[in-house]
């Protein structure tokens, strides 16, 4: 019986490099983004409902990962639309998101580092 609170122990002091790791990284990520101009549009949690009821100009990030957590090819998709810019015909964000297209953002952000935001982005899943 001992040795289950020795392998508890051991376990969660193993897992806390982990949690600070992460926790930077987020924080290296948001800096990212601000320094990117992304933020000026998206956030990471769902902002609170508007007084005008107008939708958020832009999905919030937890949203976009709930929406590709399945999807295989998101990561690569989401960097070319970052870096490229959205298709102001595509309207799979209606009603939850302004009718504004992304911008191209090759010229703010480089690809690595749009990359590095888009794999950041897709495991903010709850």
């Amino acid at each position: 019986m001992r040795i289950l609170p020795c392998t508890v122990g051991v376990l969660l002091i193993a897992a806390a490099p982990v949690r600070a790791n992460q926790a930077e990284n987020d924080v290296a990520m948001v800096k990212l983004a601000n320094r990117s101009g992304c933020m000026a549009c998206h956030s990471v949690l769902p902002p609170p409902r508007r007084a005008d009821g107008l939708p958020p100009v832009a999905p919030a990030w937890r949203d976009v990962a709930l929406k590709y957590r399945d999807d295989a090819g998101a990561s690569e998709r989401l960097t070319r639309t970052v870096m490229t810019g959205s298709d102001p015909q595509a309207r799979h964000w209606a009603g939850r998101a302004g009718a504004v297209t992304m911008p191209p953002n090759a010229e703010a952000v480089g690809e690595a580092d749009a990359r590095l935001l888009v794999n950041w982005i897709l495991v903010l899943v709850p």
